[in-house]
């Protein structure tokens, strides 16, 4: 079945895409958990100091990212791929006159079957106006006009 196929590999890609940003935000935790620890006090003390800071400031910053990462995997985790529907909502694979979308997180462009997709949030403006549109509908956006012709 070529629909669910398209969905299901798009889901793959988007999860696949949420994994290695995951990977890369671990690896950058480990390094500054390494330089936390390998961090010794020196005769310059403030310098000392002003180092720990930052590497404690990049620390929270990963640990956000970690848990932007966690709640973008609830949104994926969300979609059933087996779920149709008439009108566009999370999970939709929506073709349109000029580009093809997947309603799911924000991972840019994914090709798929030759044929190239973006997957976008349904938070995202473009999401927001094709949020519940069905096909035939027109939408408008940043002046260019196009119509949903499938929905997946």
């Amino acid at each position: 079945m070529k629909t669910q196929n398209i969905k299901t590999q798009l889901l793959q890609l988007c999860n696949q895409s949420l994994e290695t940003r995951l990977q890369s935000v671990l690896a950058v935790i480990e390094d500054i958990k390494q330089s936390l620890q390998s961090e010794t006090k020196s005769s310059a003390g403030d310098k000392h100091e002003t180092g720990r800071a930052m590497l404690q400031l990049e620390r929270e910053k990963a640990g956000h990212q970690l848990a932007e990462i966690e709640k973008t995997k609830q949104i994926l985790s969300k979609i059933n791929t087996e779920l149709t529907s008439k009108n566009i909502g999370l999970g939709s694979v929506v073709f349109t006159t000029t580009s093809n979308y997947f309603i799911s997180i924000s991972a840019g462009e994914i090709k798929v079957e030759s044929e190239v997709f973006y997957a976008i949030s349904a938070n995202t403006p473009i999401g927001q106006l094709l949020l519940g549109k069905s096909v035939g509908d027109k939408v408008t956006f940043r002046n260019m006009s196009f119509e949903i012709t499938e929905i997946l």
